[in-house]
């Protein structure tokens, strides 16, 4: 079952009765009745909630029920970006050997795993510059044939130079950057979701977000998050150039604009040869990449554009 994600933008009262998440409006909201101001979903549908308003109010019964359910909570500041990320810490009932499998992980063992997450999203990022018709996509797949373990020649990084320098047009010298221009800000937002999808899906898998293959930072609480959405980043990507080059994306992140990212949870995407959505995919990698740490399959299963 695909799990829902639930948009708050504007102030809103959420708690809990009888396992759902009741919403009410302001009273002065329109001037609805209580009953028109109140809507309920159930709780076991949910999969993601994303906080972005200054005025929306919480009870701490419907958080804990909504992260008993392993729903990801993701908070807003008032410039509407996303600034944090809420997870269950007990997601899955072999948590703690499943810990223990990742946190004894060789070293050998992560950096062919980082080899495989490079090379499947260089592949995607080559399909990604073919699409838009930019850049030089042959040089992306050859690179990707190029990786050895532990990517110590750094082509996730010379083919990301390649890929950003050309994915939005040469002429527009684009940059990829945090606080960079525009359509940056998009990229992050979509992002964001991706991470809080990753993230969930490992705490359902068993796996601890912060013990990553390869990231290290330890300011960074989901290594391992940042990790394996790597070959889902280019599906963002290809969102976010198809608005670019249909010259629909705003300054300001709009309600049309967020709406179309909110959807990257339900999108359809190829693993495995199957159609599958976007989250049950991540379900799928995330189990497999559970199954490396246990030894007893030696490859991630990601998803390919084509």
């Amino acid at each position: 079952m695909i799990k829902r994600t639930l948009y708050f933008g504007n102030p809103a009262y959420l708690r809990t009765q009888n396992e759902q998440l009741i919403v009410t409006l302001p009273e002065n909201k329109s001037g609805l009745n209580e009953t028109d101001r109140s809507a309920s979903i159930p709780i076991e549908d949910i999969g993601i909630v994303i906080l972005d308003h200054q005025q929306i109010t919480i009870s701490q019964a419907l958080i804990a029920k909504l992260l008993n359910n392993n729903v990801a909570f993701i908070t807003c500041n008032d410039t509407h970006h996303p600034t944090g990320l809420l997870l269950n810490l007990d997601g899955n009932t072999l948590q703690a050997e499943r810990f223990r499998q990742q946190i004894d992980a060789s070293l050998p063992l992560k950096k062919q795993l980082w080899a495989q997450t490079i090379e499947q999203k260089l592949k995607n990022q080559a399909f990604v510059l073919k699409q838009f018709n930019q850049g030089d996509p042959d040089l992306l797949l050859q690179m990707s044939k190029q990786i050895r373990s532990g990517d110590p020649e750094n082509m996730e990084g010379r083919a990301a130079a390649h890929y950003w320098k050309h994915l939005f047009g040469i002429e527009n010298d684009f940059k990829r950057d945090r606080e960079g221009d525009t359509p940056n800000h998009v990229l992050n937002y979509g992002y964001a979701i991706l991470r809080a999808i990753t993230a969930r899906c490992l705490v359902g898998s068993g796996l601890l977000p912060t013990l990553g293959i390869h990231h290290r930072n330890k300011y960074n609480a989901y290594c391992l998050a940042d990790d394996i959405m790597e070959p889902y980043r280019p599906f963002i990507d290809q969102i976010v150039a198809t608005l670019f080059y249909e010259k629909a994306i705003p300054e300001e992140l709009d309600k049309e604009t967020k709406a179309k990212l909110l959807a990257i949870p339900t999108m359809d995407v190829i693993i495995n040869r199957e159609s599958s959505p976007l989250m049950i995919a991540m379900q799928r990698t995330t189990a497999s990449l559970n199954k490396c740490f246990e030894g007893v399959q030696l490859k991630i299963i990601y998803p390919k554009l084509s």
